[in-house]
């Protein structure tokens, strides 16, 4: 089980991020000079539905059985001329839906923060990750840590990728699996166009765990063990009607991951936003 000095730590890091979002985006004198001044920033509240499709139903029904749910999310970014910072915190069911035959809190919670810490002038930077998911119904909890490199480029047509590669640590239940778990490759990218007179943007986000330990793919797996290799990322098309609102689809999808071994799994998510900064 994740230490309480653990979650501390993750709470503790959360909170930085999301007081560095409601810095002024200018300043000068002593901030300026001390790198506090933010060149970009972003926050958002939404309310989001997640649609698990029939086939993912079906086929996780004795395998981390999937429902649908609603899910309430916090989200931020911040970028300094030394190093940026994203984080978003959700809750899921927060209706507490305990309709389930053995009524249980259906409630559950994710949290992540990730950052680039630039290394001097060049596109590359030191990449840092902590992810961490609770499920107060069957009181299971899971923190998982990547800390590797990352490179960031932005194409001329105004693509924006951002790789990284680490080495992987996890901290699970009591009675599961703790310690080194393989790799993490992944990415962020996204993209800003017009159509029909209005603003668009694509964006993806994906994660390619591999060489994850043997342990921990038996123990956390409902009919495990898990393929070493794991999947997990979404798609999305998101439209922006005015700077305040912004609304999007996005398109799920997992393979070994989310407690289902050797299942690929897949899910609408409808969104709706409210930027407040």
């Amino acid at each position: 089980m994740p230490s309480f000095a653990s979650s501390q730590r993750f709470a503790a890091l959360s909170g930085l991020l999301l007081t560095a979002t409601a810095l002024p985006a200018s300043a000068t004198g002593d901030d300026a000079a001390s790198g506090l001044s933010p060149q970009w920033s972003f926050a958002n509240v939404s309310v989001n539905y997640l649609d698990w499709s029939d086939g993912t139903e079906q086929r996780t029904a004795s395998n981390a059985a999937k429902g649908d749910f609603f899910y309430l999310e916090l989200e931020g970014g911040v970028g300094f001329d030394w190093g940026e910072f994203y984080g978003f915190y959700d809750f899921e069911n927060p209706q507490n839906d305990t309709l389930e035959d053995d009524t249980r809190d259906n409630r559950r919670s994710a949290a992540k923060v990730t950052s680039h810490i630039y290394l001097g002038d060049t596109p590359f930077s030191l990449y840092l990750h902590v992810y961490d998911f609770r499920d107060y119904g069957f009181d299971s909890e899971e923190q998982d840590r990547i800390v590797g490199v990352g490179y960031r480029h932005t194409f001329d047509n105004g693509l924006w990728f951002k790789p990284f590669l680490g080495k992987a640590w996890v901290d699970s239940d009591a009675n599961a699996y703790s310690g080194d778990n393989g790799y993490m490759l992944g990415w962020v990218l996204g993209y800003d166009f017009q159509a029909f007179g209005e603003n668009f943007s694509l964006s993806n986000w994906h994660e390619q765990t591999f060489d994850r330990d043997d342990e921990y793919l038996k123990q956390n797996y409902v009919n495990g063990p898990a393929g070493s290799t794991g999947t997990n990322g979404a798609v999305a098309l998101w439209w922006h009607p005015i700077d305040e609102i912004t609304t999007g689809v996005q398109y799920r999808y997992s393979n070994n991951k989310l407690g289902t071994a050797d299942h690929y799994q897949n899910a609408m998510i409808y969104t709706l936003k409210y930027n407040f900064l």
